[in-house]
């Protein structure tokens, strides 16, 4: 493929896509769970023909009608690699610890920040086996008496936490910390590999198959800055939807509100972080999976761009949509985190092209600052949803100088479809066997299995349509950023009946996931951050809405100064300030 701007690989070729948004046709699916789930799915993976009904009724045969595609090149692989800029190396990438932002001791609801156990350590009040052992109680499955925090957590290796804790605290004393990240907790979600660690994928099968695994990149980078890993994070089952609903594992409730949903598929980290067990975890995003529970949990997310964060060693789930990233209680946090996973990894022939990640700090923006908004796309989320989202962008636009474009987007319900076919092909492919799968995953895969060659490769053409537009927009607004809010609902609440057996609700994640396809399709990089709090539907407590930014190949840096300034928002012009959930833990109390 021919490079079609200087200073990238892969960039697409800048083409406008005129074409009148549509809104999407109303879904019909029925809410199915209990006995009548695993009912159904009994007669849908074993009555030939109703899995192509169903495929149909999804709407996944919309683009067979869509002229547009007709004469468009597909496009397989979304990764666009930014080289290195002439002088990139004059800006600052060695993480030093005076230049972290980090939100005022007395800003409201604040969280715990890697600089605030840093500081711990430093002073001498806490050693970092003192923060393991009040944590250990509060995560560990095998406790005698289990805490309700546990449930994010699949597994906690004690012997290689405690050892982890140990080489840390003698590097304390020593006066020799590796750096900011000596000695701070965080987990991995269950669909990363970790040494000493099986995976499950929220499975009940052990997908490393009794096979000694090597760590994933990522991981890697952050135990290798003195990070301690405290355990695999619970997900949806081979995080196939948007709740983190998991029987074979349990679910984890809401910090904020133990009515609602965390989100999902990286559920167990977003609930682990805002409960306060752990300042960030590393997630991965193939269709909101980091973005949405750190929108439903009221923290920050970033969805990479795609091939940034080495995937090696390849886990057998990895595809054309799905990356890795970290979720975070604040944008400090995020930010130290992603300097971590995106070091360039020699061994892989993408990473290794990527330029080394930087501190936002000293970037020089667009001097417009644009933050470009598709009206009709925006407006279908939920109105407390769009309050909460344009209080925040009047806010950036008052405060710190951005300014409001309209922009148009081609075929958002059709590149939604594109999106789920893809990822639904890509995922079905390697999952050999049905059997051992909650009933509403074998619904879901055996409607997947009716996808033909020629519908896929229908989607390829959409996800070039929308990687074509993108470049158009991106070239002609430079420091572009396109905003949506994160979901257009806000929050899910639980229903009655879903924890023990799962359940299927089609309606309400195609409109869950209305807005996260996009950077996952087209390989951008997204940041959410929360806007506000609503009151619930149900419940006790209010809950957190979020608001997300796509930038260009390769802009995570601009992402990241753009998110400062949304957190700025919460912590000053959000009237009464971030809340912390009421079941907050204060794990450096000491």
């Amino acid at each position: 493929m021919s490079d079609a701007r200087a200073g990238f690989i892969n960039y697409p070729e800048s083409r406008p896509h005129n074409i009148a948004y549509e809104a999407p046709p109303k879904s019909a699916n029925p809410v199915i769970k209990g006995s009548p789930l695993t009912f159904l799915s009994a007669v849908v993976t074993n009555v030939p023909l109703l899995p192509t009904i169903l495929w149909r009724n999804a709407g996944f045969n919309t683009l067979r009608t869509r002229e547009e595609l007709d004469n468009v090149e597909p496009r397989y692989d979304p990764t666009v690699v930014r080289l290195p800029s002439p002088g990139e190396e004059a800006l600052p990438s060695a993480l030093r610890y005076e230049s972290l932002r980090v939100p005022p001791g007395d800003a409201p609801g604040r969280f715990y920040t890697i600089a605030d156990y840093h500081e711990a350590y430093k002073s001498g009040r806490l050693t970092p086996s003192d923060v393991v052992e009040a944590l250990l109680p509060l995560i560990r499955r095998d406790a005698a008496n289990r805490s309700p925090h546990s449930t994010a957590f699949i597994d906690t290796r004690v012997d290689l936490v405690t050892q982890a804790a140990e080489a840390s605290t003698r590097r304390w004393k020593e006066g020799k910390p590796l750096g900011v990240l000596d000695g701070v907790p965080f987990g991995a979600k269950d669909d990363l590999d970790v040494k000493g660690y099986k995976r499950y994928n929220g499975t009940t099968k052990d997908y490393t198959e009794g096979e000694e695994v090597e760590t994933s990149w990522c991981v890697t980078k952050v135990e290798e800055a003195g990070g301690i890993m405290v355990g695999k994070m619970s997900m949806h089952e081979l995080g196939m939807d948007t709740t983190n609903n998991n029987p074979n594992w349990g679910t984890p409730l809401n910090p904020y509100n133990s009515s609602y949903y965390t989100g999902g598929s990286t559920g167990g980290g977003a609930y682990a972080v805002a409960a306060g067990l752990v300042p960030f975890a590393i997630g991965s995003d193939g269709g909101g999976s980091v973005r949405i529970p750190s929108g439903y949990c009221g923290l920050y997310g970033l969805k990479t761009s795609h091939g940034r964060v080495s995937t090696l060693p390849l886990s057998n789930f990895d595809n054309s949509v799905t990356v890795r990233g970290p979720v975070a209680s604040t944008m400090v946090d995020l930010e130290i985190s992603y300097l971590a996973l995106a070091s360039p990894n020699p061994s892989d022939r993408l990473s290794a092209k990527f330029a080394q990640p930087r501190l936002s700090a000293g970037l020089s923006p667009s001097s417009s600052k644009p933050l470009g908004i598709c009206k009709p796309w925006f407006d279908r989320a939920d109105p407390v949803v769009q309050q909460a989202c344009h209080a925040a962008l009047q806010y950036l636009v008052s405060e710190h100088g951005y300014s409001l474009i309209d922009i148009a987007m081609p075929l958002t319900y059709e590149g939604q479809i594109a999106h789920a076919m893809t990822i639904l092909a890509e995922v079905t492919t390697k999952v050999k066997s049905l059997a051992g799968l909650t009933p509403a995953n074998k619904i879901l895969l055996s409607v997947s299995r009716a996808t033909l060659a020629t519908d896929f490769l229908l989607a390829q053409k959409v996800r070039q349509i929308h990687m074509q537009h993108l470049a158009h927009l991106f070239t002609t607004h430079p420091g572009l950023i396109i905003v949506t809010p994160t979901t257009p609902n806000a929050g899910w609440p639980i229903g009655d009946g879903e924890l023990s057996h799962g359940m299927t609700d089609g309606n309400t994640q195609v409109r869950n996931m209305e807005y996260v396809w996009l950077a996952n399709f087209t390989g951008v990089p997204c940041l959410q951050f929360p806007v506000g709090y609503v009151k619930p539907v149900k419940g006790e407590g209010r809950v957190p809405v979020g608001m997300m930014g796509h930038g260009e190949w390769g802009s995570e840096e601009e992402l990241i100064e753009w998110g400062y300034k949304g957190e700025e928002w919460l912590n000053k012009g959000y009237e009464g300030g971030r809340r912390r959930p009421a079941g907050w833990v204060d794990v450096l109390r000491g």
